[in-house]
């Protein structure tokens, strides 16, 4: 039985929880504890704080984790970043008080910056060859300016509102995050076939996201250029109709622009246009 570590709670176990369901390892969420048993899964899933979860993965506590990539960097354990998930996405940016003017990254030189991410600042600054004094803070660190306690901080930026709300402002956007699946670096045979299990499983589950399947009839002579107009994952198909001159195609495709192909397609004369969500696709 293999054990995967998630955040206890916040948007991070939300969606952490979402893709597992989606892949098929269900989990109660109302009937959690701290170590909850997958019925249909032979897994252990482990709730515990984002921080910790690249150490109990590094020692081997847990073989998987689901964490930020930003937590995986600052702890600088070793783990192995097995692949990134596309959701938790985020910034690590440097903010200093809204008024005072700033003209580059000099700017900190000298100034004391209050962070939750003292490991990834000193890195950032280093290769910007600034000297900063760096003030560890665990919490609330956007209020460290206001209280003197600080000259910037260095901390999580989603939509930048926190910020403006502490009369601050964003100046340097230095670490890009999102949530990663990680792994024991050192896992069993057993371990590693169940982790290629997920991936093929979170490899269909992202393949999918944002496709939609689109059914269509139309002529036979536009059939050429409804292909140009769908390129499906192969070739779309194509079947006859029992009406004489006509046929139907079937294609996946893109939800981005979809309704601009729409258009597209009946300017060609397609008919019964059917878009359908997708479950699962199976590259």
């Amino acid at each position: 039985m293999i054990r995967i570590a998630i955040q206890s709670k916040g948007r991070l176990n939300e969606e952490s929880t979402a893709l597992l369901q989606e892949i098929g390892i269900g989990i109660d969420d109302s009937k959690r504890k701290f170590l909850s048993k997958v019925p249909n899964f032979p897994m252990e899933v482990l709730y515990l704080r984002d921080d910790d979860i690249p150490q109990v993965v590094s020692c081997g506590t847990a073989s998987l984790g689901i964490v930020g990539e930003n937590e995986v960097a600052e702890k600088g354990l070793d783990v192995r970043v097995v692949k990134k998930l596309g959701f938790g996405g985020c910034r690590i940016s440097l903010a200093i008080p809204k008024d005072s003017p700033y003209e580059g990254p000099q700017w900190f030189n000298g100034k004391r910056i209050a962070t939750s991410y003292p490991r990834i600042l000193k890195q950032y600054l280093d290769s910007q060859g600034i000297k900063a004094e760096i003030e560890i803070i665990t919490g609330s660190v956007e209020v460290a300016p206001a209280a003197g306690i600080s000259d910037a901080i260095f901390d999580i930026v989603s939509s930048g509102g926190t910020l403006v709300s502490n009369g601050l402002k964003e100046v340097e956007k230095v670490f890009f995050s999102e949530a990663v699946l990680i792994a024991y670096p050192n896992l069993s045979a057993e371990d590693e076939q169940m982790l290629q299990t997920m991936l093929f499983r979170i490899d269909s589950a992202i393949y999918s996201r944002d496709k939609k399947y689109i059914l269509m009839n139309l002529p036979k002579e536009s059939v050429e250029a409804a292909t140009k107009i769908l390129p499906a994952m192969r070739s779309p198909t194509v079947m006859p109709l029992a009406a004489e001159g006509w046929c139907a195609m079937h294609s996946v495709v893109e939800e981005d622009g979809i309704w601009d192909k729409i258009l597209q397609l009946k300017a060609i004369g397609a008919e019964g246009i059917l878009v359908l969500n997708i479950d699962k696709i199976i590259p």
